[in-house]
């Protein structure tokens, strides 16, 4: 796997470095064309906190995984478990969705997690109405969601409206 490395607000020093490729190159066991797979990892820092974002592009899955923690080698280390529990607790799903030719992941190096499997729950029908982003977002705290769908007003297209950790918001709009 080819990782690029970099800090925000932060350098990114040797010793991090070798120790983010030499953990992260565990998961190359489990990715199939892991040669030509190229992983971001992004190290920040926040107060006397270290945050590590690790994004890794698959042809058919993007794995994703972040962790704060005030150790940054303990960072690492849970986001590597994060990733790697992602593909295995997910074996059966992926196994099944994928071509046999366009594969993302080697199977027979993974070992399924005995977990219960995730099934929806409730299903809710709701009303989409057109409004405007500022409109989106007040119907989004009174709520008190974490999501929010609505038509946006000028597009009439789909559209969600997230609150975010950093206490921002995102748009997911549809194409």
């Amino acid at each position: 796997m080819n990782l690029l490395i970099r800090g925000d607000k932060i350098k990114v020093t040797e010793a991090m470095n070798d120790y983010v490729e030499e953990k992260l190159h565990k998961l190359d066991k489990y990715i199939e064309d892991h040669a030509n797979t190229k992983a971001t990892v992004v190290v920040k820092i926040k107060d006397h906190r270290q945050k590590v974002e690790v994004t890794i592009p698959l042809k058919n899955f993007i794995l994703r995984a972040e962790e704060e923690q005030e150790d940054f080698y303990a960072a690492v280390d849970i986001i590597v478990d994060k990733l790697e529990r992602q593909i295995r607790k997910n074996k059966t799903k992926l196994e099944n969705r994928q071509p046999k030719v366009n594969r993302d992941f080697i199977f027979q190096e993974m070992e399924e997690l005995e977990e219960p499997e995730e099934k929806v729950v409730k299903r809710k029908k709701i009303e989409v109405k057109p409004m405007e982003e500022e409109e989106a977002i007040l119907q989004l705290e009174l709520l008190g969601h974490q999501f929010y769908l609505y038509k946006d007003a000028t597009t009439n297209q789909p559209t969600v409206i997230y609150k975010r950790k950093d206490g921002g918001y995102g748009i997911i709009e549809s194409e």
